[in-house]
């Protein structure tokens, strides 16, 4: 199971994570902790990783439809 800690650093509070996910609802990159899964795409390992979720999927799915188009022949 991913853990989480809450650190602080200079006043300002820092989330530590194994686990990112991508919010489809605000557009940006959240911790484990943040909306619900329904509204995320991930998780994934980093949050560069989480932050190129969009051009991921977008790759995949034009991977897909390319093995969907061989197969269709």
């Amino acid at each position: 199971m991913p853990t989480s800690l809450v650190a602080r650093e200079r006043g300002t509070m820092m989330c530590v994570s194994d686990q990112w996910w991508f919010c489809l609802k605000h557009m940006r990159v959240e911790p484990e902790k943040g909306c619900p899964n329904k509204d995320r795409l991930g998780p994934y390992d980093t949050q560069e990783a989480a932050a190129n979720a969009l051009q991921t999927a977008s790759e995949r799915n034009k991977a897909w439809a390319e093995q969907d188009k061989d197969w269709d022949e």
